[in-house]
Formats: C-alpha cells, sequence, structure tokens
C-alpha cells in the first residue's frame, strides 16, 4: 500500500525512497507561521509535533495513512526558521557559529482526519566557529538550495562542515525521525513486520 508524505521535502522523500517505503507526495499549505503564534510559550518539541499533526490532518486520504513531519532549530533561546533570504541565512550562521544548536524533529501519521501516531526526537549540533570568508563560500554554493532548510544546512551535503560534533540520530538531523516512522508504519500493518 501506498502512504501519503504530506510534505516537498526532497528529504523526507528521499529517506522514505531508500527505505522502500511507497509514498505519493501531497504537499499542503499550512501557514506554518500562524500556528507557532497561537502556540507561543510552548516547547520546541511541541511545536514541531503540531506542525507535523497539522500537516497530516490537512491532507484528506480516508483509506490511506499520511505522514506530516516538521523540523526547527533553536539556539539558546531563539528558534529560527528556514531563511528568508541569502543575507537572512548567512545572518543565520553567524548566530550559529560555536554555539549548540538543538533540532527538534517530529513525525505524525493521521488516518481517516484522527492522529494515529505522533513522535518527537532531538539531536545537538556543535557549530564550529564560522568565519564571514567561510560563511561567503559556503553560501557560494549552498544557495539557494539551503533555502528551504531550517538551520541553513544539508548534512549530506557541504553543511557537515559546519559542525565539530553531532549527537543524535542520522535520520532526526536529515529532517524526519525515521526509525520511529518506520516502526510505526509495522504497528499500524503498513510495512510488513
Amino acid at each position: 500500500m501506498t502512504i501519503v508524505l504530506a510534505s516537498k521535502s526532497a528529504s523526507r522523500a528521499a529517506m522514505l525512497t531508500a527505505a522502500g517505503v511507497a509514498f505519493e507526495a501531497c504537499p499542503v499549505p499550512i501557514d506554518e507561521r500562524a500556528l507557532e503564534a497561537s502556540l507561543a510559550g510552548a516547547r520546541p518539541d511541541q511545536v514541531a509535533l503540531a506542525l507535523a499533526e497539522a500537516k497530516a490532518l490537512a491532507v484528506s486520504a480516508e483509506d490511506r495513512l499520511v505522514l506530516g513531519s516538521d523540523s526547527l532549530v533553536v539556539v539558546g533561546d531563539r528558534r529560527f526558521d528556514k531563511p528568508a533570504s541569502r543575507a537572512e541565512a548567512a545572518e543565520h550562521l553567524r548566530a550559529f557559529s560555536g554555539r549548540a544548536m538543538q533540532l527538534h524533529s517530529a513525525a505524525a501519521i493521521a488516518r481517516g482526519g484522527t492522529i494515529a501516531w505522533r513522535h518527537a526526537a532531538i539531536a545537538t549540533l556543535q557549530v564550529r566557529p564560522l568565519g564571514d570568508a567561510f560563511i561567503e563560500s559556503y553560501l557560494d554554493a549552498e544557495w539557494p538550495a539551503v533555502a528551504q532548510c531550517v538551520g541553513v544546512f544539508r548534512i549530506e551535503a557541504r553543511g557537515v562542515q559546519l559542525f565539530e560534533r553531532i549527537e543524535g540520530d542520522h535520520f532526526t538531523v536529515l529532517g524526519m525521525p525515521l526509525l520511529a516512522v518506520l516502526g510505526a508504519l509495522r504497528d499500524l500493518g503498513e510495512v510488513p513486520a
């Protein structure tokens, strides 16, 4: 059976494809900033879960499971969204320089308009000190590809050069807690156990 992936993320699609999960991508127009604003004061994992659930519930698929996922980055007390411009991406990278980044990735599965499963995971990525010359050369190579990436990086590309140390699951860093998702799909009878 084929699930629905409520996302346009190339990384999430690549993870499911590599894992052998049949899916149909169906991006949904969720006003993420409005939902985040309604959750003022919520913990980052709660916000990521709420966004994943909203995406999963936004797709009408009575007979199929719908997978929604979202990630967000926190450095210190500040939450960062995807950069709106190259200049903002450079600003984010300067703010990350030499600091610990917490990456919250969440996934939710809906069936018949109800959340059947949810999970949130966290990875901590220690950003090395980044000089302005590195930031500019990095963005020369990676922009605009990283414009759609919270944290301004693709770990599977040059983004790996931003970090000194990573603690957490590789798939969580890629943007979806895939091992937990696969376990849920097995439990829900979607893939062989």
